[in-house]
């Protein structure tokens, strides 16, 4: 039986990069984001279903981003709308990735983690985090979002504190090095536990 760790924290929190280290010490990761980029990958499972719902967005198989975020700005309901769309099939991708893992760590990559309540089918959650300097000048240095785009993210997400206060373990990513420890830390932590169980 594997020990499932829920990671998590705001955008330009260094989640990706934590992630990785997690991967490189052995454990699975299951990466939210990367599931939803399949779904809304040319034909993707979601493509024909969110185009239902906003049939300008949808060009040549492929879903135009910037039109369903336009979209999304002009309709206060459109939002919900397509995460009842999205979320039941990230959902059947986490619990297949669940079934074929075979590490004894397995690690759920997912920002809106608390958000959904999802922490409550793991058997830890960590939090990463940086100050919120940090956080805007990674998410604006990438130069794929405005300030504006920035806010409304983080509008949907749960403040960084709470995030914190509700997590089992809490990674500060101000250097990669001090990262790298706090997750060796939180492994041993795990394994620890699972010697004891």
């Amino acid at each position: 039986m594997s020990f499932l760790l829920g990671l998590t924290g705001s955008i330009g929190m260094g989640k990706s990069t934590t992630a990785q280290m997690f991967a490189d010490a052995g454990c699975a990761v299951w990466d939210a984001d990367a599931a939803v980029h399949q779904l809304y990958a040319p034909d993707g499972p979601a493509i024909a279903l969110i185009a239902e719902l906003v049939p300008d967005a949808l060009q040549d198989h492929v879903l135009d981003r910037t039109v369903l975020r336009d979209a999304i700005r002009a309709d206060a309901t459109l939002l919900s709308k397509i995460e009842a769309i999205v979320h039941p099939l990230v959902g059947a991708s986490r619990d297949a990735f669940k079934e074929d893992a075979a590490a004894e760590i397995l690690v759920f990559d997912t920002p809106l983690l608390l958000e959904t309540g999802g922490n409550a089918n793991m058997d830890a959650v960590a939090c990463v985090w940086t100050n919120a300097e940090m956080q805007k000048e990674r998410v604006l240095s990438r130069g794929t979002m405005s300030e504006d785009d920035f806010a409304m993210i983080l509008s949907r997400q749960m403040p960084i504190e709470e995030k914190r206060a509700l997590s089992d373990y809490v990674i500060e990513t101000d250097t990669l090095d001090h990262a790298r420890a706090q997750v060796a830390a939180i492994l041993a932590d795990i394994k620890g536990k699972l010697r004891d169980a």
